[in-house]
């Protein structure tokens, strides 16, 4: 496995071939515009062989009021195991999108203290473009052993991110589109203000994606962090509308070795829903 944390579809064919048992597949995909559809019945109805629907809308922490917010390791714990998790599993991560919602699935299991875990690269629209194989066979596996060890170097609070803008720290790069950083487009969720968190930087995630949602090379990763103004070896905090597409940039920085880049869990969510935090338009 890419120990960059993306595989290719050629190298999880021949793994579920060789050595099925000791991976565990993921179907990641989250529906942010579309409420209409239902992801964990679209993943029962079609996945890749021995995928189980890994819904980060509940593999979270629903007391909270912000969606999709970091679970305690003994949630993430209990909820991984159910799905057949060992410690010793290989977790591969997908999307019917190319690559969204999978890259959040990968720094979860990352924040916990599992680091063999990637995502396919192209995710569930690359495998049926070359022809290969889905069922809608149902999938359980026996209760696994997995233990979470948290990582708390690679989360963000918004007391933390306050803390940058009013003092100093690493950069924020903000993975929403344009429109939404500068405050010219409405945002998705009821209630939050439109801007960005002063001073820092926009890197819409699908500038790191080629057509096909594919990641580009490691160059031209390097290349787009730079033309947005950043130095991808420099300190970085990623954060977008609610933790789930920083997770891409993340990811996007482990292509250049930068492997611990940590997420504003929160995001925009929480810092535009709270009056109290300053916002920077464009």
């Amino acid at each position: 496995m890419d120990q960059q944390g993306i595989v290719s579809t050629d190298w999880l064919a021949n793994a579920l071939q060789k050595e099925s048992s000791s991976i565990r597949l993921f179907d990641a995909t989250f529906h942010l515009i579309d409420k209409t559809r239902d992801a964990n019945q679209e993943c029962k109805d079609e996945h890749i062989s021995g995928a189980q629907f890994f819904d980060i809308t509940r593999i979270a922490d629903t007391t909270s009021a912000l969606p999709n917010t970091v679970p305690s390791a003994d949630t993430f714990e209990e909820a991984v195991r159910s799905l057949g998790v060992n410690a010793d599993h290989t977790i591969i991560a997908y999307d019917r999108y190319g690559l969204m919602s999978a890259a959040r699935v990968w720094w979860l299991f990352r924040y916990f203290g599992h680091n063999n875990v990637a995502i396919l690269d192209g995710g569930l629209p690359k495998w049926l473009a070359e022809g290969r194989s889905v069922d809608d066979d149902k999938v359980e596996y026996p209760k696994g052993n997995f233990t979470a060890n948290v990582q708390s170097e690679l989360l963000y609070s918004a007391v933390q991110v306050h803390d940058i803008v009013t003092g100093s720290g690493p950069i924020i790069v903000d993975a929403r589109g344009a429109g939404r950083f500068a405050g010219h487009s409405p945002e998705p969720r009821e209630g939050l203000r439109a801007g960005h968190i002063p001073g820092s930087v926009n890197l819409p995630y699908n500038q790191l994606l080629n057509n096909d949602h594919t990641f580009k090379s490691a160059e031209q990763i390097k290349v787009a962090f730079n033309d947005a103004g950043v130095n991808p070896h420099e300190p970085i905090v990623t954060s977008c509308g609610s933790g789930v597409t920083a997770c891409i940039l993340a990811l996007g920085l482990a292509q250049l070795g930068e492997h611990q880049t940590p997420i504003f869990d929160g995001s925009w969510t929480e810092w535009g829903l709270n009056e109290s935090l300053p916002i920077a338009t464009l």
